[in-house]
């Protein structure tokens, strides 16, 4: 198979994009879904529904808050779809634009990646914690198991786990340039 190198500029232009914005997109999508299924079809219908109307982005906004937006409307008509699962407020949901906003203009800065950034926060964590998380948000293993098999009750693993909420955010809020 012959591959042509002579691809219109505007189709080069977004492939760059695409790539520059993948990883914050699917990290945006999971947070937002929990699931990383979901997150991936959210991801690939945002960047569809961008190159279909690309032509309708205005240049002076932020690429990356466009997509997100995208990302947000494709997860309200998945909430609608499926009614069961669900709804992250809005108040929830302009925290995470404004801190992804902060770690975009981070990255832009050279200051390095998100993801970088929380697995560095993730194995500074007590290994009590980094257990709890691991095996929670990224083994996605039940709440009950995870406490069973660490041998503590319910109400430990979840003050353990807001512990290492609080001790990422705060982390991750030093490696991000402050904002007012």
């Amino acid at each position: 198979m012959i591959v042509s190198t002579d691809i219109p500029a505007g189709r080069q232009a977004f492939a760059v994009l695409a790539r520059e914005h993948h990883r914050g997109l699917l990290i945006f999508a999971r947070a937002l879904s929990r699931n990383e299924t979901t997150a991936a079809d959210l991801a690939q219908e945002a960047f569809l529904t961008a190159w279909q109307n690309l032509q309708n982005f205005d240049t002076t906004r932020d690429f990356g808050a466009w997509l997100r937006g995208i990302v947000r409307n494709k997860w309200r008509e998945h909430l609608r779809r499926h009614a069961r699962e669900v709804d992250v407020d809005e108040a929830t949901l302009e925290a995470w634009e404004n801190h992804l906003a902060r770690w975009d203009e981070s990255r832009s800065a050279g200051n390095g990646d998100l993801s970088d950034a929380l697995q560095d926060c993730i194995q500074h964590l007590p290994a009590t914690m980094n257990d709890a998380v691991q095996r929670y948000y990224y083994q996605e293993e039940a709440a009950e198991t995870i406490a069973q098999t660490l041998g503590v009750d319910a109400a430990t693993l979840r003050k353990r786990l807001q512990r290492a909420r609080e001790a990422l955010r705060t982390c991750l809020d030093r490696k991000l340039p402050t904002h007012a």
